[in-house]
């Protein structure tokens, strides 16, 4: 029998209500269910107010009577799971949340609950699976429709006022912690975000897209460890899932684990031979180990799979000892022309094609296409050179030869780590290759430790502005932070010698700090021509990072700051940091290699000229030369472009000249 008209009203009256007044749902319900007994949405409807209303036993009543009219309904079973669970009744709940999803596996709301459960019961594997069905079937809030356009157009302070508005009102909402999180990481609030991050999973535990998010910042923080516990758990609830796969291999390679990476990607690949993000991640990883035949052969794989695949072309042109055949570079330009290309591809293609002509001597079409590249790479950035100007300045003024006076023989006396500092392609490699040759020091990676050890004194939002607010600390805080970087680079050092290298280039912005931690140990800066450096690292499509390199005048801003910074440091500690030239270390290895080890108060041993003898896996972009006895050819390479390189030697005004006399 057909409701009445104004049955009917009513019940449209109690949907509405349920949500924000569910007395007021329960009693239109109670007016409908008086006209017409029988009703069974008016009887689901009222179960639902009471369970809302906390009395669970009065709706499983009903939901027990409703049970055999309504065998099939999930509904049904949600709200009995609902009801089931507020008695109590644990395992009896889950079956029914389990029979819900079973009966309408798109019904949202029995996945979230069930999803809370397995959590409770500790059983994260499958929480984790039941909450990735719940987000697949939701949207984003209506409500935060603007900010996400606003986030989508980069237009970060609008999109991140809108999210924090809505968590005004929401607290909870974790989309917009995620977004948030987002805008953070964007403008290199890496603490900001790790923060909206770990709420958002505090509130939905089971956010896989919050949590790789989550891996993806600790990775890139250089938290490896971290990354790789939050890596687990999500490969735990879907273990094939590439992604996932691709950033545990990235993670293993930088934390050291080359053949554990290699492993991972090479089973990921049995099941995913077709992937191209996992071919060229096979690729890098066995470059780093030396093996340059086989790295060869898995970025071809790339191109089989994707003809046009860019960072497979941009991969072997990085190979520094690679060339590509007349074929090859006439297919890259034919995707160039094609104009059918992938920001990124085109990108990619543009530094290969000028890496390949500067191979074949074809300097003016080879600077063309590094311009190009360029300018288009640089078009995708936000970087503004004004921030590095302003560190600089502030870290000149703060960092008096009187601020060192005071501090004498603060942090502690060790002298094992040995940092090199500078610029990049600038011989860093090559200098820690050769320390590393030593038989009482070890070589390490690009180590992030520093940062992280002294996260308090650097980068901690609670200490007030940085460098000013180093004046309030004491000595104590300095010597813990140096343990504590101890502590953490441990685990690099797994042959135990008493030195070892940390070659994180952007160190050179922290001398105060170390000098503050570690006053006996080692600082080396890596110093090459600013013409030659700066074009160096001008043709270099570096992996992240690194906005100053695509454009000449930023480029020869950011070396005038570098060595402003380097100055004053020469200046307010005379004797503290040891130059190295490398010009000067190509043209005389044994004379630049005995100055150095003096200067680490190491002896001399001429294995350190035989170092590329010395095996172990190396990922930086120099993986190739440092392999091979020290050569001269390339020195000089950039005078081929002089001609093109007036932006760069305008912004460097008088150090082109000055170099490297008094420097």
């Amino acid at each position: 029998m057909p409701m009445s008209p104004s049955a009917d009203i009513q019940m449209m009256r109690a949907i509405v209500a349920l949500e924000t007044d569910p007395a007021r749902a329960a009693e239109l319900a109670g007016l409908v269910l008086a006209e017409h007994p029988g009703h069974t949405e008016a009887q689901l409807l009222l179960a639902t107010a009471c369970t809302k209303l906390n009395d669970p036993g009065k709706a499983l009543g009903i939901l027990k009577a409703l049970s055999p009219m309504l065998p099939a309904s999930a509904f049904l079973a949600l709200e009995m799971g609902r009801a089931l669970l507020a008695v109590g009744h644990v395992a009896e709940a889950r079956a029914a949340l389990v029979q819900a999803v079973q009966l309408d596996a798109g019904l949202a709301d029995a996945w979230r609950a069930l999803a809370a459960l397995y959590f409770a019961d500790g059983q994260t594997v499958m929480g984790d699976r039941a909450y990735a069905s719940y987000m697949a079937l939701i949207a984003d809030p209506v409500e935060l429709g603007d900010a996400s356009v606003a986030l989508a157009e980069n237009r970060l302070a609008t999109a991140q006022a809108l999210f924090e508005a809505r968590l005004k009102l929401v607290p909870t909402d974790t989309v917009a912690l995620r977004y948030l999180a987002d805008i953070s990481s964007r403008q290199g609030n890496y603490p900001a975000a790790e923060r909206q991050l770990r709420e958002c999973l505090k509130e939905a535990p089971g956010d896989a897209r919050a949590r790789f998010e989550l891996a993806q910042l600790l990775h890139t923080i250089h938290q490896h460890e971290a990354a790789l516990v939050e890596l687990e758990r999500l490969l735990a609830a879907d273990p094939t899932n590439t992604t996932y796969i691709h950033l545990k291999a990235q993670t293993l390679r930088v934390f050291g684990s080359n053949e554990a990476a290699i492993e991972v990607t090479r089973c990921a690949l049995i099941d995913h031979p077709t992937s191209e993000m996992l071919w060229l991640l096979m690729g890098h990883t066995l470059r780093a180990q030396g093996d340059q035949q086989a790295a060869i052969d898995a970025y071809r794989k790339v191109l089989t799979l994707r003809p046009e695949s860019g960072a497979a072309y941009w991969s072997l042109a990085n190979l520094k000892m690679f060339r590509f055949g007349e074929a090859e570079i006439k297919q890259m330009g034919d995707l160039l022309a094609s104009a059918q290309l992938r920001q990124a591809d085109t990108v990619h293609i543009e530094f290969a094609l000028g890496k390949a002509f500067e191979d074949q001597g074809k300097y003016a079409t080879s600077f063309s296409h590094y311009e190009r590249g360029n300018r288009t790479q640089r078009s995708t950035l936000v970087y503004d050179p004004d921030v590095m100007s302003s560190d600089v300045a502030r870290d000149r003024e703060f960092f008096t030869q009187d601020f060192f006076d005071q501090r004498q023989g603060w942090g502690i006396d060790r002298a094992d780590p040995i940092f090199i500092v500078g610029l990049p392609r600038s011989g860093s490699t090559l200098l820690e290759q050769i320390l590393s040759s030593h038989s009482q020091i070890e070589g390490t990676r690009e180590l992030p430790d520093l940062a992280a050890a002294g996260y308090e004194i650097i980068v901690s939002p609670t200490t007030g502005a940085y460098p000013e607010s180093l004046s309030a600390l004491d000595s104590s805080v300095f010597a813990a932070c140096a343990a504590r970087y101890l502590e953490r680079t441990s685990i690099h050092r797994p042959l135990g010698k008493p030195r070892f290298v940390d070659k994180n280039l952007f160190n050179f912005g922290h001398v105060g700090i170390i000098h503050l931690m570690f006053p006996n140990a080692a600082i080396i800066d890596a110093r090459r021509h600013p013409l030659g450096g700066g074009f160096s690292c001008y043709k270099q499509l570096f992996a992240k990072g690194m906005g100053f390199s695509y454009d000449q005048a930023d480029m020869g801003r950011f070396y005038a700051d570098y060595v402003a910074l380097m100055d004053h440091y020469d200046q307010v500690l005379p004797g503290r940091i040891h130059r190295v030239h490398y010009e000067h270390l190509v043209a005389d290895p044994e004379s630049e290699v005995r100055r150095l080890l003096a200067y680490c108060q190491l002896p001399f041993e001429a294995g350190c000229l035989q170092f590329y003898n010395t095996r172990r896996v190396v990922t930086t972009i120099s993986s190739e030369q440092v392999r091979q006895p020290i050569y001269s050819e390339s020195v000089d390479r950039w005078r081929e472009y002089e001609a093109w390189l007036e932006p760069l030697r305008r912004a460097l005004g008088p150090l082109v000249e000055r170099y490297p006399h008094g420097s």
